[in-house]
C-alpha cells in the first residue's frame, strides 16, 4: 500500500504535516476531511522512504514491547501517543518500522488488532486475536500484560528443548569432523607407510583404508546424496502425510519422545488457557492452538476438539482418543469443563508440565552422555586402534 505525505490545516489554522498509508490520494484526502481538517497537499511519498518488513523480529523484543505497551495504555495514555513512543524507543529497526505503520493504520480508522494482523513477522495470529479480545472486552492493558507473560513462558520452553539438543548436536558435530580428518589426512599417512612393509594387514585396518579411499574419491557423491537426502526429508515433511509420520516417530522415541510430548502438552494447555481466559471463543482458540502446536499428531487431536466441540460434545474424548496427552491430563480438563473452569485448569496443567519439561530434559542429557562416549569411543577410537594393529603384529614378529 502506497505512502503519501500530506499537509493540512486544522480548524484552528494550525498547519499539520505527516505521512498515511492509504490505497490513493483520493482515500488520503477523503479521511483528512473526515477528520476536520482543510487539505493543503497531498503527495505519494518517494519509493525509497517506503517501509520494509522482510526480517522477523525477536520473540525477546516483542515481550519487551508488549510489556511497555501495557503498561502506558494501563496508565491512561492514548493509543496513538503510546505505539508512537514504542516506535521512538524501541532499538529494533524491523520493529520500529512495523509500529509506525501499525499507527498509520490506527490514525487511519482500523482497530489494532486488524493493524497488527498486517505484520505477521512481528505478531502471531495468538497475538492479533487476543489483542481483538482486549478491544472488544476494553481490558486491552489486561489482555497485553497476560498476552506478555504467555510469551516469556513459552520463549522459556522452546529454550528449554533447543537447550537439550546443543550438547548433543555440538558432540557429534565434532566427531564427525575428527572422523573425516582422521579418514583424509591421517589414515593415507598409514596407509603409505604400511604399503611398504608387503605383509597382510589385518580386517580392520583394510576396512578401514578402503574407506579412506572410498571418501578421498568419492567425497563429492557422498556430500551430494546427504545433500539429497537432507532435501528429500524436508520435501517429504512438507507433506501432510510426511509431517504425521515424522511426527509420530519423534513422539516415539525413547527419552526424546517424552521431552517434546511434555513441552507439547504444557504449550497446548498453556496457549488455550490463556486464550480463554482473554475471552477468545472456544472454537477460535482451539483453531488457533492447533496451529501454533508445532507437531501434527497434537495439531490433528486439537482439531478433532474442536469439532467434537461444535458438535455439542466435549474436548476431553477426541484428546483421549489421539494417545498423546496423559491420563491426568485429560481428567483435569474434563473437570474443568464440567465445573466451567476450564482456563484456570488448563493454566495449572501447564505449570505442572513446565516443570515436568525441565525433569524430562535432565533425563535426555543424562540418557545422551553414555551414548555419546560410546559413540566416540567406537568409531574414533576404533579407527585408531585399527591403524595400530599391523604395528603391534610387526612388534610381536620381532620378538
Amino acid at each position: 500500500m502506497p505512502v503519501f505525505n500530506y499537509t493540512a490545516r486544522t480548524l484552528t489554522g494550525e498547519l499539520q504535516s505527516g505521512s498515511i498509508d492509504l490505497p490513493s490520494e483520493r482515500e488520503v484526502v477523503a479521511h483528512l476531511r473526515k477528520n476536520r481538517m482543510i487539505v493543503v497537499k497531498v503527495q505519494q511519498a518517494p519509493k525509497d522512504i517506503k517501509f520494509s518488513f522482510g526480517g522477523r523480529v525477536s520473540t525477546r523484543n516483542v515481550v519487551i514491547f508488549t510489556r511497555q505497551f501495557a503498561t502506558m495504555i494501563n496508565s491512561g495514555l492514548p493509543l496513538v501517543q503510546a505505539l508512537n513512543i514504542l516506535a521512538e524507543q524501541t532499538e529494533d529497526q524491523t520493529l520500529k518500522d512495523v509500529t509506525k505503520a501499525v499507527v498509520y493504520d490506527v490514525e487511519s480508522g482500523h482497530t489494532l488488532a486488524d493493524a497488527l494482523r498486517k505484520h505477521p513477522k512481528a505478531f502471531s495470529e495468538l497475538f492479533v486475536n487476543m489483542v481483538a479480545a482486549g478491544e472488544a472486552g476494553g481490558i486491552l492493558d489486561t489482555i497485553l500484560l497476560r498476552l506478555a507473560t504467555f510469551m516469556e513462558k513459552n520463549d522459556a520452553l522452546v529454550r528449554k528443548v533447543k537447550g537439550a539438543m546443543i550438547y548433543p548436536s555440538v558432540i557429534f558435530t565434532v566427531a564427525g569432523g575428527a572422523v573425516i580428518i582422521l579418514l583424509l589426512f591421517v589414515i593415507p599417512i598409514f596407509q603409505a607407510m604400511f604399503a611398504s612393509m608387503n605383509t597382510q594387514l589385518p580386517l580392520p585396518t583394510r576396512i578401514v583404508i578402503n574407506l579412506s579411499a572410498a571418501v578421498k574419491s568419492y567425497w563429492w557423491l557422498m556430500g551430494g546424496g546427504a545433500f539429497a537426502a537432507v532435501w528429500g526429508l524436508k520435501r517429504y515433511y512438507a507433506t501432510p502425510n510426511g509431517q504425521l509420520f515424522l511426527d509420530k516417530v519423534m513422539l516415539g522415541m525413547p527419552v526424546l519422545g517424552d521431552v517434546l510430548r511434555k513441552s507439547a502438552v504444557s504449550r497446548f494447555t498453556r496457549t488455550l488457557g490463556t486464550l480463554i481466559a482473554s475471552g477468545v471463543s472456544i472454537l477460535d482458540g482451539l483453531e488457533i492452538t492447533a496451529k501454533t502446536a508445532g507437531n501434527r499428531v497434537i495439531h490433528d487431536a486439537v482439531m478433532e476438539s474442536r469439532k467434537s466441540i461444535a458438535g455439542g460434545e466435549t474436548i476431553a474424548a477426541p484428546l483421549q482418543k489421539s494417545k498423546v496427552f496423559p491420563s491426568m491430563v485429560i481428567s483435569m480438563i474434563a473437570v474443568g469443563e464440567q465445573t466451567g473452569g476450564l482456563d484456570e485448569m488448563l493454566t495449572k496443567i501447564a505449570d505442572f508440565y513446565d516443570e515436568e519439561v525441565d525433569a524430562a530434559v535432565a533425563n535426555l542429557l543424562a540418557a545422551m552422555e553414555p551414548v555419546m562416549i560410546v559413540f566416540l569411543g567406537g568409531v574414533v577410537g576404533g579407527m585408531i586402534i585399527a591403524m595400530y594393529l599391523p604395528i603391534f603384529s610387526m612388534i610381536e614378529t620381532v620378538q
